[in-house]
């Protein structure tokens, strides 16, 4: 659907723009001269009209963009009955703003009411965020030399309808798998002669996707084999992750290698435990089957454990939320990521809601009440929130959350979230993030995502990744 907004000062159109884009995400926004669904007018005063509703506010000027963004996300509001309590903001790291404040001496009071007068965010979210800071703070890094390593796999055993990453359906890509990691193994190979002859100290090292564990067993077995001898033996890795994500390509041989190669921590990722919606989001498995990968995984002797969810994904209410809650409350992973569902162009979810209207999503009531039944979740497990960030276009505004018991925190998700160390990343469509600490400036270099392009490419993706660590070390 088109939103109409008439805007006289085109100046602030990127501030009302964000504000009408919490509120009609999925719409189309377009700024217009006549027969507008709203009319703002910025001038010393704010004048807001929907009909027959009026608003108008007199500009004070501490700082003109926020107020705009503050009385337009009121005047919406009230509008359309609808509540995101985060307000207006929009920043993808609201952890950063709560450390930063109780850095500078501020009390917890103080925070909360900065959140609320800045942004027009509720208590609970900014008590949220001091908690998640307090937890990051412990293992923030500030050692320029300690690193962390990233892989990645671009392969899944089908597409989900959300995904916009690098997940190409491992059926249709036998034949480029082994060309695939052979550039791999020698991305692996340049970069950990490049570590060790830079004398550079690894403290986690995360095996993401796609999905790892996609492949074969022989296959998984080589590249494993590949990461620990070259990232993790000789080093003091405090963590190494496995995103073994979907359990149809979860094997015992496979979890029997992780054991081999000293992986402390596994993600088994059910994003819902229900069958009609995994149909829906292309998920060739049941429940059934993310029950009995998890209690095998368990029985081999994996103690840390994370599970994800994603809030509202297609077709779901709250019946769907309560029951993906009752079953992994039974299973009692170790950790809990909490996703809230991100609508991205790219992906054919964006089609079939926005172009086609093929699936449904639930309203924005529904959804703060099934992030709140989450919650409740991971304090029945005895779990803490430790990290977070947030994404443009996620259904209700709101955030992905960490959640974790004592002492199973994800190190990497902490480190990558903090921007305070460097990521090298290798793999189709990986992202190395270089930070420089002294002068709080950081530098990205991302592989290509094309894995074919990859493959073809992975002589300039090495050298150009060097020539950006060189810039550093």
């Amino acid at each position: 659907m088109d939103i109409k907004i008439n805007l006289n000062d085109l100046t602030y159109r990127y501030e009302v723009y964000q504000i009408f884009n919490i509120f009609y995400t999925f719409d189309n926004l377009i700024f217009v001269e006549n027969d507008a669904d709203y009319k703002v007018k910025i001038e010393d005063e704010i004048n807001l009209q929907h009909d027959d509703i009026v608003y108008n506010y007199k500009i004070k000027d501490e700082n003109k963009k926020e107020e705009i963004k503050r009385e337009v996300f009121k005047f919406l509001k009230n509008v359309t009955k609808d509540n995101y309590p985060w307000g207006t903001l929009v920043g993808i790291r609201p952890s950063k703003i709560a450390l930063k404040l109780l850095e500078q001496g501020k009390t917890e009071s103080e925070v909360i009411n900065y959140f609320n007068d800045t942004y027009l965010a509720s208590e609970e979210k900014a008590k949220l965020c001091i908690e998640v800071a307090k937890n990051e703070s412990k293992f923030v890094n500030r050692d320029e030399k300690k690193v962390s390593i990233y892989i990645g796999m671009p392969f899944c055993p089908t597409r989900c309808l959300y995904c916009s990453f690098a997940a190409n359906p491992i059926a249709g890509c036998k034949k480029i798998v082994d060309p695939y990691l052979d550039a791999l193994y020698k991305e692996i190979d340049s970069i950990s002669k490049y570590v060790k002859e830079k004398k550079l100290k690894i403290e986690t090292v995360y095996f993401g996707g796609g999905t790892p564990t996609s492949v074969s067993n022989e296959q998984f077995h080589d590249v494993m084999q590949r990461v620990y001898t070259s990232f993790v033996e000789y080093n003091s890795v405090k963590e190494f992750t496995v995103e073994c994500g979907r359990p149809d390509s979860i094997t015992e041989e496979k979890l029997n290698t992780m054991k081999k190669f000293n992986v402390t921590r596994i993600s088994i990722n059910p994003q819902s435990m229900n069958e009609d919606t995994m149909k829906v989001i292309g998920r060739g498995h049941t429940p059934e089957d993310i029950k009995e990968k998890f209690l095998l995984a368990r029985r081999l002797g994996f103690d840390n454990i994370n599970m994800d969810i994603i809030v509202g994904l297609p077709n779901e209410t709250i019946k769907h939320i309560e029951n993906t809650c009752r079953e992994i409350e039974k299973l009692s992973p170790d950790s809990l990521t909490i996703h809230g569902l991100s609508i991205k162009r790219a992906s054919r979810l964006h089609e079939n809601i926005v172009l086609k209207h093929e699936v449904s999503i639930a309203k924005q009531e529904e959804l703060v009440n099934m992030y709140k039944m989450t919650g409740d979740l991971a304090r029945k497990l005895n779990m803490t929130p430790y990290y977070m960030y947030r994404q443009k276009n996620m259904v209700g505004n709101m955030e992905n959350l960490g959640y974790s018991i004592k002492g199973k925190e994800c190190v990497y998700n902490i480190e990558m979230i903090e921007d305070t160390q460097s990521i090298i990343a290798l793999g189709a469509d990986a992202v190395s993030k270089i930070v420089f600490l002294e002068e709080s400036r950081i530098e990205r270099f991302g592989n290509v995502k094309d894995v074919r392009e990859y493959i073809n490419r992975i002589d300039e993706m090495i050298q150009r990744k060097i020539e950006l660590l060189n810039s550093l070390y």
